[in-house]
C-alpha cells in the first residue's frame, strides 16, 4: 500500500463520526499490523455490504431485502408505528426488545440553522402511511432536542384530524438516575410527565 494509499483510508476514516484525524490514523495501524485477520475481511465485509444492503421502501430501514425484515414480519404490530430520526435509533429500539409494531425513519430532524425543511424529510410518506385503515397509532420517539421536539410538533400537527393517535417517548428521570446528577432540563420534563402510583 503506496503512502497515498495510506492516506486515502486515513482520510476516508476521519470522516466517520467519533472519528478524528488522530483516531483514524491509529485506526489505520491496527488495520496495517493485523491485516490478513483484520483489514482484509473487513474490506470484504465493507464491498458485500455496499452491494447488498439497501433501504426499505416502507420505513427506510437498512437491509439487504426490500421491504425490510421488520416490515416484513407478520408477528409484528402494523397498527403501531415508531417514528425515530435515523437508523441509528431502529438498532437502540430493537436492542431493547421493547416495540414489537413497525418503524417509519424520517432521515433527519427539521432544522432552519441546517437548511432542512419538512420537504427533506419522510414526512409526506409517514402522513400517507398513517392514512392506511391498518395504523391506528403513531409513536413520535424523537430525540429531547429542540430539533427533535420541533420534529414531533409538526408531525403531530400534520397527523391531526387523522384516524390515528399520535403518542411520544416519555422523558425524564432515567431508571437508575439520582437526581443530583440530572440537568434542569430533564428534571422540569420528569415533574410535567409525573403519574399516579
Amino acid at each position: 500500500m503506496a503512502a497515498g494509499d495510506l492516506d486515502r483510508v486515513m482520510h476516508l476514516l476521519a470522516k466517520l463520526p467519533g472519528l478524528g484525524p488522530r483516531s483514524a490514523r491509529r485506526a489505520v495501524l491496527h488495520l496495517m499490523q493485523k491485516r490478513e485477520a483484520l483489514m482484509l475481511p473487513l474490506a470484504d465485509a465493507l464491498a458485500a455490504a455496499a452491494r447488498s444492503i439497501r433501504t426499505c421502501r416502507t420505513c427506510g430501514n437498512f437491509d439487504t431485502t426490500d421491504p425490510c425484515g421488520i416490515c416484513d414480519d407478520p408477528r409484528r404490530d402494523p397498527g403501531l408505528v415508531c417514528v425515530v430520526e435515523d437508523v441509528g435509533d431502529v438498532w437502540a429500539l430493537e436492542r431493547a426488545s421493547a416495540f414489537k409494531g413497525r418503524y417509519h425513519v424520517l432521515g433527519g430532524v427539521l432544522s432552519a440553522l441546517d437548511g432542512v425543511g419538512p420537504e427533506d424529510l419522510n414526512i409526506d410518506t409517514l402522513v400517507a402511511r398513517a392514512a392506511s385503515p391498518e395504523v391506528n397509532e403513531v409513536i413520535l420517539a424523537m430525540n429531547a432536542t429542540v430539533d427533535g421536539q420541533t420534529t414531533a410538533h409538526y408531525i403531530a400537527d400534520r397527523l391531526s384530524g387523522t384516524h390515528v393517535a399520535v403518542s411520544r417517548l416519555a422523558h425524564g428521570v432515567p431508571v437508575g438516575g439520582e437526581l443530583d446528577y440530572l440537568d434542569d432540563g430533564t428534571l422540569t420534563q420528569a415533574l410535567k410527565a409525573r403519574q399516579s402510583v
